[in-house]
């Protein structure tokens, strides 16, 4: 794996922003083959400053969740950060600067799909009832500040070293082998006396005179050819107990500050404040003091948090995102304009409801049925004259004479007399539903 040493380490405080880009760019990530997920880019973040993956792909979930940037954001990395045994990324593979694994035509396929997302995010686009732009600058502000802080370190390595061969002796050619005879050959050789004693020879006398160590007094003069004693093993010193781990208080000051946060809100709910805000401002807490975490060594157990709570705000934020209004079946028949209620809601379930029964005002009646995954049914007074406004996100709508299906269906602000013509009673009707179907009928 290459090495890679950033241009920040050994400075002293902090880079300016142009500085900080270049440097980020000659030092990037590179994704490693083992240990990611899908392409890598949250591992090769981590690798690269030295801090958990889990917290970097927690980070990328939140970030998608809450304006999409995390889905841009991997998805550039996964075009622009090169792995780490290629030589230049795939964008950049792609321009003939080199050599990638990525095939061109996979590159292509994530340029294909990366155009629409950047001019939906140039648009002004919102994803999660949260704006793009602002999640865009609230990762790459992120990213800065990690790279400010991390980027001097040597990223973790995580390819086992190639293994070295050992090394090769040389082979000493073979002595030719001549004919001459073997007297001959012995003859040729000088005479050396043989080494050590004839096998049959007898064993060696023991002519010591000076007492051995373990008889000092000399008073077993009989036995001092026997061997010296062995010592005694000293004895093992007992291994030192494991060194306490430092123990953070980053995490306990976290979760303290998102129940403030959390009562806080609930206390002041209404209005603007939904608990899909709630939930998104809690997430926000509890990333902060993951990167605070990631530094100091410590709030791991805020993903146990993190991780749920993403959930959900997802299912708040795509089953109901204007707020939560109830589980099941609404019908409403109001036969007089005390019983009217301005607006009908479920957030799972049908809407039904009957305006044929209400008495004739010369006031203008106004009502909202909404329904964020079930069908809204609306009938109204054969002689009413109408005003009606239907939405479908994902699913169909049927006002009256006016039909359509597919994503964002809208017929807006349709106006219907009534079968005696115009005057009469007057009705403002606007049906809306998150996922299903939208009928407005007489009856």
């Amino acid at each position: 794996m290459i090495s890679i040493v950033s241009a920040t380490q050994g400075h002293s405080g902090a880079m300016r922003a142009e500085d900080a880009v270049k440097d980020f760019w000659a030092t990037r990530p590179r994704r490693p083959r083992r240990g990611r997920k899908l392409a890598g880019v949250a591992s090769g973040i981590a690798n690269r400053y030295r801090i958990d993956p889990v917290i970097v792909r927690i980070g990328f979930v939140v970030a998608t969740v809450y304006g999409g940037a995390g889905a841009l954001f991997y998805l550039l990395g996964w075009l622009f950060l090169p792995e780490e045994d290629d030589e230049v990324s795939p964008a950049e593979a792609l321009l003939g600067k080199g050599r990638s694994s990525t095939s061109s035509g996979f590159t292509i396929l994530l340029g294909i799909v990366l155009v629409p997302l950047l001019g939906w995010f140039f648009d002004g686009g919102t994803f999660g009832s949260f704006p793009a732009w602002l999640s865009l600058l609230v990762i790459g502000g992120l990213l800065y500040l990690l790279h400010q802080n991390r980027g001097h370190l040597t990223p973790v390595r995580t390819s086992p070293p190639a293994t070295q061969e050992p090394p090769v002796m040389p082979v000493m050619p073979a002595m030719p082998m001549t004919s001459a005879p073997v007297s001959d050959v012995r003859a040729d050789l000088p005479h050396t006396p043989p080494v050590g004693a004839p096998v049959d020879a007898p064993p060696p006398v023991d002519d010591r005179t000076t007492p051995p160590a373990w008889d000092p007094l000399g008073a077993a003069p009989f036995a001092w050819d026997l061997p010296e004693p062995s010592t005694p093993p000293e004895p093992e010193e007992p291994p030192q107990p494991p060194a306490k781990r430092h123990k953070s208080r980053i995490g306990t000051m976290t979760i303290g500050l998102a129940l403030v946060v959390a009562a806080g809100m609930s206390f002041a709910m209404g209005g603007w404040i939904t608990p899909q805000h709630i939930v998104g401002v809690v997430l926000a807490v509890l990333g902060l003091g993951m990167v605070a975490g990631a530094f100091l060594r410590g709030g791991r157990g805020l993903i146990a948090l993190a991780v749920p709570l993403s959930v959900a705000g997802l299912a708040l934020t795509v089953i109901s995102p204007g707020g939560y209004h109830g589980v099941g079946d609404l019908t409403a028949q109001p036969t007089s304009l005390a019983q009217l209620d301005r607006e009908y809601e479920r957030s799972v379930g049908n809407v039904t409801l009957n305006l044929t029964s209400l008495p004739l005002s010369d006031e203008v009646i106004e009502v909202k049925a909404r329904a964020d995954i079930g069908n809204v049914e609306v009938i109204v007074p054969r002689t009413a004259d109408v005003v009606v406004t239907c939405e479908a996100e994902r699913g169909s709508v049927a006002c009256l004479d006016r039909e359509d299906s597919g994503l964002e269906v809208t017929v807006d602000e349709y106006e219907s007399l009534g079968s005696d013509g115009a005057g009469g009673q007057q009705i403002e009707i606007k049906a809306e539903v998150n996922t299903g179907e939208v009928e407005v009928r007489r009856g």
